[in-house]
């Protein structure tokens, strides 16, 4: 094995190649965490505030925005300043703490839409005993179990590649520091984390998509076997912001993680990156809050009670 010389930092160089576009990328990625921090608290506020959603269904949601928060606040602020900065650099340290906190919090994502699905398939096939069967003990685990696959997995593959020899070039063509794109910068044999890779891929990108599309298999069929048209209607929208959130999720991830790896990376993926880790965080609670009736009641009963208690 050749000498190579230690890395300290790393060259950030994602959509360089359009100079011209980097003060609108500024604006557009700064507008977009703005509305991701709104719209994520908010959803967050409302279902603490309000009794009528402390349901596993809106404890699961609460989740989902807490953790699309800490992982936007983890990637958008040092994406901003490479957008405004000649240097466009962040150190070893820095960076292996980004891409344990990325691959985290996109680990437990996964898990946890998964568990959302079998919320809504016990919801919809066994109404009368929902409240037993997701008791607060179970949804509590549940919810904590999705923290602790995703920070474990984050774990042993941020260790595994901060451990490698990386060469001489530590120039990443990437807005953050993304595990796909460091594994092209080790020397060092990189078999062991292609196979942990792998296996965390098919553990947690792959099984959660099938459990997810399993459990709409049996949501379809107690649909099917409600008699009424309005209740087939209620049941139907009760899943479709759910549904919506899991095609733009794992079809953004399913083409980072599972396409064919190539040498360079292009214009396309460093996009579609941008796409999975603002887009999706950005539109999840519009999708929630525009399609759901409880969120919308929910949202005008805390708003109107707070003013109401302003004026007096």
């Amino acid at each position: 094995m050749g000498n190579y010389s230690a890395v300290t930092e790393f060259f950030l160089m994602g959509l360089s190649q359009f100079p011209d576009f980097q003060f609108v990328l500024f604006a557009l990625c700064l507008i977009m965490y703005m509305v991701i921090l709104l719209g994520n608290s908010l959803l967050i506020v409302i279902s603490i505030l309000d009794s009528r959603l402390h349901t596993p269904m809106y404890f699961f949601l609460g989740n989902l925005s807490f953790l699309d928060i800490c992982y936007t606040t983890s990637s958008i602020p040092p994406m901003l300043v490479m957008f405004v900065s000649e240097r466009k650099s962040i150190s070893f340290i820095g960076c292996a703490m980004q891409m344990a906190v990325s691959l985290g919090l996109g680990s437990t994502e996964c898990v946890l839409l998964a568990v959302m699905a079998y919320d809504r398939y016990v919801a919809i096939s066994n109404p009368l005993r929902y409240p037993i069967i997701m008791n607060r003990v179970l949804y509590v685990h549940m919810a904590a179990w999705c923290w602790i696959i995703g920070s474990l997995n984050a774990l042993v593959q941020t260790v595994l590649i901060m451990m490698s020899s990386f060469c001489g070039n530590n120039t990443i063509y990437s807005l953050t520091c993304e595990i796909l794109a460091l594994l092209k910068l080790i020397c060092s044999d990189i078999s062991t984390n292609m196979l942990i890779m792998t296996v965390a891929s098919i553990a947690l990108l792959v099984s959660p998509l099938l459990l997810i599309f399993i459990s709409y298999v049996f949501i379809l069929s107690s649909i099917l076997r409600i008699n009424s048209t309005e209740g087939r209607k209620k049941a139907f929208f009760t899943c479709s912001a759910h549904l919506t959130v899991v095609f733009l999720f794992f079809g953004s991830a399913i083409f980072m993680y599972m396409k064919p790896k190539s040498k360079d990376t292009n214009a396309s993926d460093e996009i579609i990156g941008l796409f999975y880790g603002v887009v999706t965080p950005m539109l999840n609670p519009i999708i929630y809050s525009l399609r759901n009736k409880e969120v919308k009641g929910a949202m005008k009963n805390v708003l109107s009670r707070h003013l109401h208690l302003l004026k007096m």
